[in-house]
């Protein structure tokens, strides 16, 4: 086996980041969960944090929540750059998302950090239909979202995450950025019918104009900086055709392919996650 490292992954309990921590941790390597229930403690909103979750870490995976889209991201990455700098880090590992301009900045200032870097893009999670803000409505069994012709290529965590840990242990990815996808691009409407028909349940999509998707959101008490981040998201990124490209990066960096999106609902339906009670289920 190649020689421990250790890494620290900003939002290790999240998406992406329980995955990784679990593959490193399988691999032998020394990890630390970067979160504000870890010790020591990590939080975005308090920068004097930072320095000492750093402490002797060699690489770094970097996830900001709730986007590197939203206000406030750019300077909190430049910020967590020097640290890293001033901390001896050698390598980040930064999630960004496919399509969006604001995270670009941000990808900018990694690259130029003078530290070894691999920029890992990904285009829209499965798993936003099974732990994020899709789950309610599929559970409610009606679904309704702007941008329904959209042609989106869903992409799984189990891949991101394989392709970070590509990433953060070896060299021949350094100075990369990757665009992840799916292998094939499906909207809305064909995303939930393949839930539907996996659990048996009668679920509707409706077409729904973006005014009155944020208003409906406003109107469920959802936070205004996350209702700014759907819409710019469904606006910026949806409402941009070239986001439904595919690329080869997964096969490129794995040697395999990307899970198809039918196989993450076979495997997901199969939990449960979607034909439990609304009532028990918190977001």
């Amino acid at each position: 086996m190649q020689n421990k490292q250790n890494i620290l992954v900003i939002g290790g309990t999240g998406k992406t980041g329980r995955k990784i921590v679990n593959k490193l941790n399988s691999l032998g390597h020394n990890v630390r969960i970067g979160s504000r229930s870890a010790t020591p403690a990590f939080s975005w909103d308090n920068p004097d944090t930072w320095q000492d979750v750093m402490q002797n870490i060699d690489k770094v995976y970097i996830t900001f929540q709730p986007d590197l889209a939203v206000p406030g991201a750019l300077e909190a990455i430049e910020t967590l750059v020097k640290k890293a700098k001033s901390g001896n880090v050698k390598k980040l590992v930064l999630l960004s998302g496919k399509g969006e301009r604001e995270a670009e900045l941000c990808e900018q200032v990694v690259i130029h950090s003078g530290l070894d870097y691999t920029i890992v893009r990904a285009s829209w999670f499965n798993q936003n239909f099974s732990e994020s803000f899709l789950i309610e409505p599929i559970l409610q069994g009606v679904v309704a979202l702007p941008q329904a012709e959209a042609k989106i290529p869903f992409i799984d965590t189990d891949d991101i995450a394989d392709v970070a840990v590509e990433a953060l242990l070896h060299n021949k990815h350094n100075g990369k950025t990757y665009q992840l996808t799916g292998t094939r691009t499906l909207t809305f409407k064909e995303a939930v019918t393949e839930i539907a028909q996996a659990t048996k349940r009668d679920i509707t999509f409706t077409p729904i104009a973006i005014s009155a998707y944020t208003q409906m959101l406003k109107q469920h008490g959802v936070p205004t900086d996350f209702v700014w981040l759907i819409e710019y998201l469904f606006t910026e990124v949806l409402g941009n055709p070239n986001n439904s490209e595919i690329t080869n990066d997964v096969e490129l960096v794995l040697g395999r392919k990307p899970k198809d999106f039918s196989d993450y609902v076979s495997e997901t339906a199969k939990t449960g996650v979607w034909n439990q009670q609304l009532q028990t289920h918190k977001a």
